[in-house]
């Protein structure tokens, strides 16, 4: 089951549609849920979350579902529903979000403590449609200590939707040498560097065993990891990113132009 968390605002139906597009894409149902004040509740009864599942259906007659009204904070109702779902689906702002704001406080807190896979789309009002390959996947990943779940949803997304995996991993200077007030010798950079392309092949083995049919791009940046998410997935329309503090999600989600997929590890 994926579910998906929407409001009044046109982002959160945007989040809902391509949560919707994921259920049929996985063979899923869909779990429509709105939050609501828990001081609302039950004397203002609203229909948020049945009106986005009328129109997900009117748009995907294949699509099954079902809307609920919940009380609460939406985030940590969410977060609790999320823990037996597959995925939940929600923007990066919501109808509570201020201009110049990239990422609302749900979006947010969810990105740093779900405790599993969550999905934060950005607005695609008019004039805002991601840029890049619609059907394209990055994976960000540190090859020295990779967030297995996170791996696996990546190559299981880009065998979905018959994709290219762009599995990026960022990597720095040692130390001594970032410290070092003079040029980094030619040669030593393309040592590490060789050293790390050796740390990012080893890592995916064995899911480039598991998932045969999966093409997959492997590339190592030398910049910090949200720089080179940021600017990979410039032609993805899905970024997967392993979470162990979350610091990188929320930088990444700064600039987002496509749905972000964040996993615990």
């Amino acid at each position: 089951m994926i579910i998906t968390g929407v409001d009044r605002s046109a982002r959160s139906r945007a989040a809902a549609d391509w949560a919707a597009r994921e259920a049929l894409l996985r063979g899923m149902s869909l779990h429509v849920v709105h939050v609501t004040a828990s001081d609302e509740w039950p004397h203002r009864p609203d229909l948020v979350a049945d009106r986005v599942l009328a129109e997900l259906v009117r748009r995907h007659p294949e699509l099954e579902g079902r809307a609920n009204t919940l009380p609460g904070v939406p985030a940590d109702v969410l977060r609790g529903l999320a823990e037996d779902a597959e995925l939940l689906v929600v923007g990066l702002r919501g109808e509570g979000g201020h201009a110049g704001v990239a990422v609302g406080s749900t979006a947010a807190a969810l990105a740093v403590s779900c405790r599993g896979p969550v999905v934060l789309v950005p607005g695609t009002l008019a004039g805002e449609a991601p840029s890049g390959r619609p059907d394209g996947v990055t994976l960000g990943i540190d090859a020295r200590d990779p967030v297995g779940p996170a791996v696996d949803l990546a190559f299981e997304a880009a065998r979905l939707r018959g994709a290219r995996l762009h599995a990026v991993h960022a990597w720095a200077l040692p130390p001594r040498a970032a410290r070092s007030p003079f040029p980094v010798p030619e040669e030593d950079r393309a040592t590490w560097e060789d050293q790390e392309v050796q740390w990012l092949s080893d890592a995916l083995r064995p899911w480039r065993g598991k998932y045969p049919h999966v093409e997959v791009l492997e590339d190592v940046v030398l910049f910090t990891p949200a720089e080179a998410l940021a600017h990979t997935a410039r032609t993805s329309g899905l970024v997967v990113t392993g979470r162990r503090s979350g610091g990188t999600a929320l930088a990444l989600l700064e600039h987002a132009r496509c749905p972000v997929a964040v996993v615990p590890a």
